[in-house]
């Protein structure tokens, strides 16, 4: 049964607002997928702040279609987005879940700054660190030269000692 144009109208509308304040979005592939799993999905989406909603390809186009450079990667098969403020969060989500569940559910894309972006473009933005690990990681690389400094001087100090 085909969708009334009053309420395609209204699913672009839905969409157009979900989309209006997201940095980023992902398009998701998903095939076979138990709903346990997308509860799980959901759950672990919304704990980072990511909305996550099913949607009709062509009608996505439509949401979609202002201020978006480039051209929109192809989608082939049932297709989710998953949308944020935050740049990284959705697409670092949808990667952990992918992980365990490879053959159900994949990015295919996305739009990240204003621009879409293929699978392997958004698979190297799922692949970034967050920022708290980030900041780790900075600190740790500071350190390491000075702890090192600090062994040597201890060694200098015990041989003449």
């Amino acid at each position: 049964m085909s969708i009334t144009l009053d309420k395609k109208k209204e699913l672009v509308a839905t969409l157009e607002k979900a989309l209006k304040g997201a940095n980023s979005v992902v398009f998701v592939k998903f095939d076979k997928l138990k709903v346990a799993d997308v509860n799980a999905l959901r759950r672990s989406l919304q704990a980072e702040k990511v909305g996550y909603q099913v949607a009709k390809k062509t009608l996505l186009k439509r949401a979609l279609s202002t201020k978006i450079t480039g051209e929109m990667p192809e989608v082939a098969g049932q297709v989710a987005i998953a949308y944020s403020a935050d740049l990284l969060a959705g697409a670092r989500e949808i990667y952990n879940f992918e992980k365990t569940h490879k053959e159900n559910i994949s990015i295919v894309g996305g739009v990240f700054e204003g621009k879409y972006m293929n699978a392997t473009e958004m698979m190297s933005i799922a692949t970034i660190p967050p920022l708290q690990t980030l900041r780790a990681m900075f600190v740790n690389l500071i350190n390491s030269p000075i702890q090192r400094f600090a062994v040597v001087v201890n060694a200098i100090a015990e041989k003449q000692a």
